[in-house]
């Protein structure tokens, strides 16, 4: 990017208050920020203004005194820069009370990681739709929340068509512990932060079920394959699915206990139904949402995508984890990148009688 924008030397919004919301309001508020932090409960706001602590989801830690938490979508849309991270069931609804506030020259940066099922939007693009904003971005990365509040080293990329979007992300996340790096592919950062949840639920339900690094291995490689195959119809760029947003994202939320997706995911190995699991969450699991709108996309576009078929069968057919292996384990053999088969007369297991 050779050329310069004007620094970023106001105030920053954050709209979210959930963990990744307060994580990212704290990694700009370290940065000397003022940073206005929306926060949809006022009892929740009122707390993390007088204890400055966010109970409900960052209990332990404190958060940076140069945040300010409001309840006002008008006050948070005065800054120049947004930064949004709500869940994608609420995306829509709270853009478009938004929207009413802002101006197109406004930056926004969606830090959320979904597809809205029926319209198949990515949360940019419900932007565009909501708001009169032109200048539009996304981060994702390998970023757990709470290893970002404790500064452990990570990065992140900021992706948008629009240099000025990606200089002003970089300038106001990046700070010792926390890489921001430049992208634009938007469509490939965000494909590959929505679909990677729907594979953290896969790695999960492997690890509840007892299985070992082999099988997670073979899980997250071949989750990666189903991830490039659809982004083609998308048209990504492949080194973004390599990189950051997809294969650092992809190993990290198909390992750790933290993401929420995998835990969903080891709780049905471990047997427990999605419906109970679900019922007992105070946080969103996107996966659960996302795999319904990408099992639509494979099959508008006939695309083979067994894992993200099998999840969908999972959730919301009631597929057996047995029959889910047996479906699985069971396709035709061929070659690994693509579909020649090497016996042409094999038949599969049959999923359903």
């Amino acid at each position: 990017m050779e050329t310069s924008y004007p620094p970023i030397d106001g105030p920053v919004a954050v709209v979210g208050a959930g963990s990744w919301g307060s994580s990212l309001a704290h990694c700009v508020a370290k940065k000397g920020y003022p940073v206005r932090l929306w926060v949809r409960r006022p009892e929740l706001a009122e707390e993390i203004r007088t204890t400055r602590k966010n109970p409900r989801y960052l209990k332990d830690y404190e958060l940076h005194e140069n945040i300010e938490p409001t309840t006002d979508l008008e006050e948070a849309a005065q800054c120049r820069v947004i930064i949004l991270a709500i869940p994608s069931k609420a995306f829509r609804t709270i853009l478009r009370q938004l929207g009413d506030y802002l101006q197109p020259d406004q930056l926004l940066l969606s830090a959320t990681k979904g597809i809205e099922p029926k319209t198949y939007l990515r949360m940019s693009e419900i932007i565009k739709e909501e708001t009169a904003c032109l200048k539009i971005g996304a981060i994702s990365g390998p970023n757990l929340a709470l290893e970002v509040m404790d500064g452990h080293p990570t990065a992140t990329i900021v992706a948008s068509r629009f240099d000025e979007v990606v200089a002003a992300g970089m300038q106001i996340l990046s700070t010792k512990s926390f890489r921001a790096y430049g992208s634009h592919d938007i469509v490939g950062a965000e494909l590959a932060g929505a679909l990677k949840n729907v594979m953290a639920i896969a790695s999960g339900i492997i690890s509840g079920i007892g299985y070992g690094a082999n099988t997670r291995a073979f899980l997250i490689s071949r989750g990666l394959s189903e991830l490039m195959r659809l982004g083609q119809h998308f048209k990504v760029d492949p080194m973004t699915l390599s990189g950051l947003a997809g294969v650092g994202d992809l190993m990290v939320t198909c390992t750790s206990e933290q993401s929420r997706n995998f835990r969903v995911g080891k709780r049905i190995g471990e047997g427990e139904s999605i419906d109970d699991i679900l019922k007992g969450m105070h946080q969103v699991a996107e996966g659960v949402r996302t795999s319904q709108a990408a099992y639509d996309l494979a099959q508008r576009f006939r695309e083979p995508l067994p894992i993200i078929e099998t999840i969908y069968a999972i959730l919301y057919q009631g597929l057996s984890l047995d029959k889910a292996a047996q479906s699985l384990l069971g396709r035709p053999m061929h070659f690994e990148h693509d579909s020649h088969r090497i016996v042409e007369d094999y038949e599969p297991p049959i999923l359903a009688e």
